[in-house]
């Protein structure tokens, strides 16, 4: 009839089989970069990557401070700067030792368990589920940028430590107390691998504060959280009485990495510690995304 109008019908095409508008593709949602550099703005983020490049040089700068006092110059104390200030991988290893059973896990605990939820907490979580992002990769995305950011740190802090240190005190072998000295080239590789052991093992704490940040709406607690179990754990390594028990602790192969400096290198406790993380990694994981995948979102 004419002046009339025909309403066109919709295509097949124009509707996907999910119902979703057309052209709408999950994968595309949240992008990787964009939640990386949406992170890298936050001040806590620039906070704590500032603070692994600002401890090895408060700690170079101690160093000095102290070669400069005689009273305080001997002892265990003397001992432990005179083998820190003999080389720069030997002041790196020094830096890692002191960061890795606290510093580390605060920091690994504060990116992972900050991540999600601090959305809650803003009341910005709906929203981005309503964009949509799917739920699962939502957590997907906000882990591996955790995760980036974790395994950045720990890069940051080694690199500061082991560049001032050699320009410091120059490019001399490895010392440790369990082995012989090492040449410069096989000494880096060493600490390479402790980077990469202690890398696994942060992944248990990555993994129960990813937990906890999607249980809580508190980014304090799930930060905190994780940090008091980890302590909780260690503690209770400590407690000989428990027995075979303290073998399942997530705890209990943390410092294994001290099997890596000695000749031959100690790999038993590597292979455990490194089961037993990401196994508990995994687990904590996996319980987070049926958590949050079941959960109502009223934040």
């Amino acid at each position: 009839m004419a002046g009339s109008t025909v309403e066109p019908t919709r295509s097949a095409a124009d509707v996907a089989p999910s119902g979703a508008a057309a052209g709408y593709r999950p994968s595309r949602t949240l992008p990787f970069g964009a939640e990386f550099r949406r992170q890298a703005s936050r001040r806590r983020t620039q906070l704590a990557l500032g603070f692994m490049v600002l401890l090895p040089l408060i700690i170079l700068i101690a160093f000095q401070f102290e070669s400069d006092d005689d009273d305080n110059g001997g002892g265990e104390f003397g001992s432990l700067i005179e083998f820190a200030t003999s080389g720069g991988l030997n002041f790196t290893l020094f830096t890692i030792f002191v960061s890795a059973s606290f510093l580390l896990v605060v920091v690994v605990a504060l990116f992972c368990g900050d991540t999600v939820a601090s959305e809650a907490s803003w009341g910005s979580l709906r929203y981005l589920l309503a964009i949509p992002v799917p739920r699962a990769r939502l957590l997907a995305v906000k882990l591996l940028v955790a995760l980036t950011y974790s395994a950045l740190a720990l890069v940051l802090l080694a690199g500061t430590a082991l560049a001032i240190g050699t320009l410091r005190y120059g490019w001399s072998p490895l010392r440790s107390t369990v082995a012989a000295q090492l040449e410069p080239g096989e000494g880096l590789l060493r600490l390479l691998a402790v980077l990469g052991y202690l890398a696994i093992v942060l992944l248990v704490v990555a993994g129960l504060a990813f937990l906890l940040s999607v249980i809580t709406d508190a980014a304090l607690g799930a930060v905190g959280g994780a940090v008091l179990l980890w302590i909780l754990s260690s503690i209770l390594d400590q407690i000989t009485a428990l027995g075979a028990i303290r073998s399942f602790l997530p705890t209990h192969y943390s410092t294994a990495w001290l099997g890596l400096l000695s000749t031959p290198v100690q790999t038993d406790d590597i292979v455990r510690g490194t089961i037993s993380a990401i196994c508990y990694a995994t687990g904590f994981w996996g319980l987070a995304f049926w958590r949050f995948t079941r959960k109502d979102i009223t934040s």
